[in-house]
Order: C-alpha cells, then structure tokens, then sequence
C-alpha cells in the first residue's frame, strides 16, 4: 500500500491523500462498512462502492463540519485500487462559499472596468464602480476570513476525522 500526500496538500482549503491498495474496490467498501460500524459512537457516515462520506458526531453542529469523502477509482496503469480522501466542509457549504466567491468576484471586475472606462473617455457618469469595486474586494476578504475561522473552529473534528483515516489505512493492511 502506497500512500500519496504532498506539501501543498497541507495547506489546500480542502486537504487530500491518495492511497493505493491491492485489495478490490468491493472489499474496501465492506471493510469500511464494518471499520464505521465498529466507530458509531464517534462517526457517522454513509458508504457505497465508489465513494464514502465521513463525519464527527458532536452535540454542536457549525456551519464548517467537516467530513472526510472516500472515493474509490481502478487504477489500471498499475493495476491498483485507488482510494481517494478529501477533508472539507459539506458540499452545500463548499458550492455556497464558491457561489459568493463567483458572484463577489464577477461583481468587482464589471465595476472596475465601468471605472477604468469612465477615466479612458474622461467621463463622470459612473463615479460609484471604484468605491463599489473597493467594496466587493473586501467581501471576497470576508467570504475568505469566513472560510478560514470555520476551518479553525472545526480544527478538533478535522483532527479527529484525519485519525479515523489513518487508522482505516493502518487497520487495511492487516485486513
């Protein structure tokens, strides 16, 4: 078993591992089934064959719970399964940060280029974009400073979640 994990991974907004394995895909997700099952005071997820969702169960739930998502894929190359493990908050709270970073961001270039526009043909109608411009940049600030104490807050389940894999990879081996 061979265990993939870079610099850059560590300081993603959403932290990943690959692990590749000898054993077949169907395997794993009965393996995991039962490595969950034996957790349940602790975890909570649900578990397919091509892909697994992970939680922390805590009496508080926060708008950054993380979850831990397996996915498996064939590596034909090398004739493998490949587990794929990404740390990150819910896909309705990833797609809801993304959404303001997307309409936050259209909404400062279309603003800065009313003001670029305005100065190259020396008008005066649109004296609100650079103003406006400033105030989208500082939204994208606070959507990002939103994201980062979220991930602080959720530091003790993401610790927890990164122990559920590592001792899921290290019990694999001796499955």
């Amino acid at each position: 078993m061979k265990i993939e994990e870079t610099a850059l991974d560590h300081i993603r907004s959403l932290p990943r591992f690959k692990i590749y394995t000898d054993i077949s895909r169907e395997e794993y997700t009965e393996y995991l089934r039962g490595f969950l099952n034996e957790r349940t005071h602790e975890y909570t997820g649900n578990v397919n064959n091509e892909a697994a969702i992970i939680r922390v169960k805590t009496e508080n739930d926060h708008y950054w719970k993380p979850c831990l998502s397996l996915r498996t894929e064939i590596d034909t190359e090398e004739n493998k399964t490949l587990i794929r493990g990404i740390f990150g908050p819910t896909s309705a709270v990833w797609t809801f940060f993304m959404f303001l970073n997307f309409i936050f961001g259209i909404m400062w270039m279309v603003t800065i280029t009313l003001w670029y526009v305005e100065k190259q043909i020396k008008s005066n109608d649109f004296s609100w974009a650079l103003p406006f411009s400033f105030v989208m940049l500082f939204l994208l600030l606070l959507t990002f400073l939103a994201a980062r104490v979220g991930k602080y807050l959720a530091r003790e389940e993401m610790a927890k979640l990164r122990k559920f894999a590592e001792q899921s990879i290290a019990n694999l081996e001796s499955w």
